[in-house]
């Protein structure tokens, strides 16, 4: 069970000592990490950037998801966190991350206390994403793009910190760049 969020000492789970978290260097990526994908060479980088949001709710922390609807020609249908492209008026990542959101999802930024970025990493079909970590107090509205989002949902953070819950998998891939392949893939079962 997750501590209640309350005055005094601040639990592991505090926003300030998250983002103090986030300013420490990352380890390096382990040999087994199926997070870390070269993009095969030739392959066009689409930089991207998402927001990782952390939902404090009546003292439990939730992960906050969207699922792309399935007509969408990258990523349909799947689970995903809000975040797109980089567009030449952004800012910088953290604000690729919080317009994104506000376009996908109607989280308007000022709702969003950013606490850091974790490591970015790429993806086979692509994209090179920035993960901003941003911490969410609730109440708040969201109103989904109804052409990007079928649907918004939370998730207990508690569930992905579960190790138990992970099952690794072997599956066989074939990607636009010019290549295929099989990945062993380590993932949560919804």
């Amino acid at each position: 069970m997750l501590p209640v969020l309350t005055a005094g000492p601040p639990s592991p789970l505090d926003p300030a000592v998250i983002a103090a978290l986030l300013r420490l260097p990352p380890p390096p990526p382990d040999a087994l990490d199926v997070h870390v994908a070269d993009i095969a060479e030739g392959t066009k980088i689409n930089d991207a950037a998402v927001l990782v949001p952390m939902v404090a709710r009546e003292g439990r922390i939730s992960l906050l998801f969207t699922q792309r609807t399935p007509h969408l020609a990258a990523h349909a249908g799947q689970i995903s966190f809000p975040g797109g492209r980089v567009e030449s008026a952004d800012a910088s990542r953290v604000d690729t991350a919080l317009r994104e959101t506000e376009e996908e999802i109607g989280l308007a930024r000022e709702h969003v206390q950013v606490l850091g970025t974790l490591p970015e990493y790429s993806i086979p079909s692509g994209f090179r994403i920035t993960p901003v970590v941003g911490w969410i107090n609730a109440p708040f509205d969201t109103q989904p793009d109804p052409f990007e989002v079928a649907d918004i949902f939370e998730a207990p953070l508690e569930f992905f910190l579960e190790v138990a819950r992970y099952q690794r998998h072997e599956y066989h891939f074939i990607v636009r760049a010019p290549r295929q392949g099989t990945i062993d893939l380590c993932g949560l079962p919804w």
